[in-house]
């Protein structure tokens, strides 16, 4: 089961799009009269004008399942969780109709509310798109519904045009964030495969606010090809990385590079402690310096410390 959220101005163009596409039924309604679009649309804008400034008052939801759970889904049993999908969102006392689609395989229907409640107060879309994610995956696993394949999963021969730029694209990416301990070096290793980077910035500044990758003539943020491939994501990677060559002795670095460049970044933390294991680093005091005065020097460090924190 997923969600789509979306929200507009226009609550004609909204209902008239849900109920009079061919096929449409409707399932549920809350609030409003239902023998006509007309009367849909008045009732809708009669409650709008109790909070007149809003101007995108119209919330609108696709709910969709795998085909493998059309069985389960009888109109009664779609308007119970399209119910329950709605108050998961924190979506209450207000307008509401919910409406069958059946132009696809797959079972889906259309939400629109009002987002101005019986009270003349806005309900807020902040942070919407994430909730969404959380509550459709929660719906899933409670009812048992298909969880649809990690990308990993995946026939990519089945795939065409930009859905399989897309995930040649999360297989690049994947592979280069195994090896790259920068942002550099992951340019370079990308532009091998003849995939460039684009950095999107915070407008008048140099802090960059996004990514986005491009192969050819498609381009996806990198958001969209993978949550972990966002500007931020990578670069947690990035300094993961930097910290596991971090442990390694100068001389083991090259060979566990070469063994991490075999595999993709869910497999180089494994990689990092197997090798570890199989090469202890030494913690022995360097030449020159007993381990004595390494003790006494590691002593006096935290003492230091002890009291400064004493004079805060």
């Amino acid at each position: 089961m997923i969600g789509k959220v979306m929200t507009g101005k226009s609550f004609s163009g909204c209902v008239r799009y849900v109920v009079q596409k061919e096929g449409a039924r409707v399932l549920a309604a809350e609030g409003i009269r239902t023998d006509s679009v007309s009367a849909m649309v008045a009732d809708f804008h009669l409650q709008r004008q109790l909070n007149p400034e809003l101007g995108k008052a119209v919330g609108h939801i696709a709910l969709s399942w795998s085909i493998h759970d059309k069985e389960k889904l009888s109109e009664e049993v779609m308007a119970e969780r399209a119910r329950e999908y709605l108050e998961k969102m924190g979506i209450k006392d207000t307008q509401y109709l919910v409406v069958e689609h059946r132009d696809r395989e797959h079972p889906h229907l259309h939400i629109v509310y009002n987002r101005v409640d019986y009270h003349g107060k806005t309900i807020p879309d902040k942070l919407q798109r994430r909730r969404n994610a959380q509550v459709c995956r929660e719906m899933t696993e409670r009812h048992g519904y298909y969880l649809a394949p990690g990308k990993e999963q995946v026939n990519r021969q089945h795939l065409t045009g930009a859905d399989k730029t897309k995930y040649a694209l999360h297989d690049a990416i994947s592979s280069a964030l195994g090896k790259a301990t920068s942002w550099q070096e992951l340019e370079a290793l990308l532009q091998q495969k003849g995939i460039t980077l684009h950095y999107k910035y915070r407008s008048g500044t140099e802090q960059v606010q996004g990514i986005s990758f491009r192969q050819g003539e498609i381009s996806f943020k990198g958001s969209a090809i993978s949550r972990n491939f966002s500007y931020k994501g990578i670069s947690k990677q990035l300094e993961r990385n930097r910290q596991q060559e971090a442990l390694l002795a100068p001389e083991m670095r090259p060979q566990l590079r070469h063994q991490a460049s075999q595999t993709t970044v869910p497999e180089r933390a494994a990689f990092t402690e197997a090798f570890l294991a199989r090469h202890p680093i030494s913690l022995a005091p360097t030449q020159g310096q007993p381990e004595e005065a390494l003790n006494h020097h590691h002593f006096r460090k935290k003492k230091r410390r002890k009291k400064k924190r004493r004079h805060l």
